[in-house]
């Protein structure tokens, strides 16, 4: 069925590249292609379970960071800074682990992956309290595990299906992200309130993870993986390092950009996800409505759970809806994609100013606002790799969602939380004469409302995103340049002395039954052999 393409937007070629240099053969003049295998759904599943469990990892401390803060005797700008060493161990590991992926097994990397950072979460519920140094290097540990997934798991889709499909396996894949964070505070707040302790909810993920790795062993074909480089995608890749990806990159104005709408996303997010629950809890303990955190086990949860409960259900319809407005608007406007992220940044940080400073009189607007918030957020999560995905030539995909993870956290929540921490002990230090608990509250408060504007930023570039971005799609949806060894091929036969006429003649007329394209000769017997490895 022909799909109605916006103006602007090129036509489907009809040579598709994908995985990464890998030619894609027997699509019609129409870009037509035969739906994806049982197999690919089959797969698909295993790796939102796998990014359902990735999630939860990153979100177990901040269910029960006020637990973690009396065990080892943290004030808040030491607390924001266990997110800063999760993040920097997780984007310092995420462009290797985005240049391994576009060139050796992808199913052996990610099973590494999953087995350091799910050993290294169950061997951190057991440090001892004066040990806390240790429980810092043990997040970092799980985010440099971590890391392998989410450079890797987005592009195995891109490989899997196309078009509308491949948006919906994204939306599919990145609603376990809201949904996974929000069980991360459930879990660990709810083993906390049961057990009485907070670490028993540090042993439940490694359990789920050696499920997940399972799965991937067995349930994952072999044939989705193009990890370890094909002969074909070798050629058009070419003398391509990854030097010169990052020099494609800086010139690809829709990607840099986008980057920087999602590094204030995840400012954003990074920060008002590690300190709401403490920040509402603070807030409750102002009104009477909950006891003091004094000792561990004393300290009241139900906040992350609310929370955790909030985020799974904005998240999951956020991403549905933003998946559908971007998939219905960008078939009549071509810059339906960074517009819809725009609108969701600039309209998320009013909601969100609403419930930082309503707080003190009302917790149940508090709680709307921030329902609202976390929805406007939610809506970009698909689309900001979709972005990407378009943007970038295949051959660099992997190395440029690397590269947009690495800068994303690094100037986003990677040091969000512990910015946020830092300003909260300081305020706290100036206002001597105002109670404890209303001054702790106040504090991070006046902190929050750093995040507001720094969301107003991301919409900005969001909106140049939307200037460029069908140039860069032009750009990235052009054919590749032939191959070095066919070029040299093809001049090489063109010096052949007339004598050799009738016998490159008898030659052309043996292999009538080659396929060719703009560019790209190909004789039978490889494409036979093309099309087997493909079956196989």
């Amino acid at each position: 069925m022909n799909e109605l393409v916006a103006p602007g937007l090129p036509p489907q070629s009809p040579i598709a590249l994908k995985g990464y240099g890998v030619i894609e053969f027997g699509e019609d003049d129409q870009g037509a292609r035969s739906p994806p295998a049982r197999r690919s759904y089959v797969a698909v599943a295993v790796l939102c379970y796998l990014n359902l469990v990735n999630y939860m990892d990153w979100f177990l401390v901040p269910g029960v960071l006020q637990h973690v803060q009396t065990y080892f005797k943290l004030r808040d700008s030491s607390a924001g800074l266990l997110h800063t060493v999760f993040i920097i161990c997780f984007l310092v590991a995420a462009p290797l682990f985005g240049y391994l992926g576009d060139r050796y097994n992808r199913k052996i990397i990610l099973s590494a992956g999953i087995i350091l950072w799910s050993g290294v979460t169950l061997a951190s519920s057991f440090i001892p309290e004066w040990m806390p140094w240790l429980f810092f290097i043990s997040r970092g540990l799980v985010g440099a595990g971590t890391a392998s997934y989410s450079t890797i798991a987005p592009t195995i889709i891109a490989d899997l299906f196309e078009k509308d499909r491949r948006t919906c396996m994204l939306s599919l894949f990145y609603i376990f992200i809201p949904v996974g964070s929000g069980l991360g505070y459930i879990l660990t707040s709810g083993m906390a309130l049961a057990t009485g302790h907070w670490n028993w909810g540090f042993r439940v993920t490694p359990c789920m993870g050696a499920v997940g790795l399972a799965f991937l062993i067995f349930l994952v074909p072999e044939s989705s993986w193009h990890g370890a480089v094909e002969p074909a995608a070798d050629k058009v890749r070419g003398d391509s390092t990854w030097l010169k990806d990052i020099s494609s990159l800086c010139k690809n104005w829709s990607f840099l950009w986008s980057s920087l709408g999602v590094t204030a996303m995840s400012f954003v997010v990074g920060a008002l996800g590690f300190w709401v629950p403490v920040f509402l809890s603070r807030a409750q303990l102002i009104h009477d409505a909950i006891p003091p955190c004094q000792q561990e086990g004393s300290c009241d949860t139900s906040n992350s759970q609310i929370f955790g409960g909030i985020t799974i259900a904005t998240g999951i319809f956020g991403v549905i809806v933003g998946a559908e407005a971007a998939r219905r608007f960008k078939k009549t406007n071509a810059t339906a994609d960074p517009l819809i992220c725009a609108v969701g940044l600039l309209t998320s940080s009013p909601s969100m100013y609403l419930a930082i400073m309503l707080a003190q009189e009302s917790i149940i607007a508090t709680y709307v606002f921030i329902a609202l918030g976390e929805f406007l957020l939610s809506l970009n999560w698909a689309i900001v790799t979709d972005i990407l995905l378009y943007v970038v030539k295949p051959t660099c995909q992997s190395t440029a969602l690397s590269v947009q993870i690495f800068v994303s956290h690094l100037f986003g929540d990677a040091g969000s939380p512990y910015l946020i921490g830092i300003i909260s002990s300081e305020i706290q230090k100036r206002q001597a004469g105002a109670s404890s608990y209303l001054a702790s509250f106040r504090s991070l408060q006046y902190s929050f409302v750093l995040c507001c504007f720094v969301g107003a930023l991301g919409g900005g570039c969001f909106l140049l995103t939307a200037l460029r971005i069908k140039e860069d799609r032009l750009e990235a949806a052009s054919p590749p340049p032939p191959p070095v060894k066919v070029q040299a091929q093809q001049r090489v036969k063109s010096r052949k002395k007339p004598r050799d006429a009738a016998r490159i003649k008898a030659q052309g007329e043996e292999h009538q039954g080659s396929e060719t394209r703009p560019g790209i000769q190909i004789r039978s017997w490889e494409l036979r052999l093309h099309r087997s490895v493909k079956l196989f």
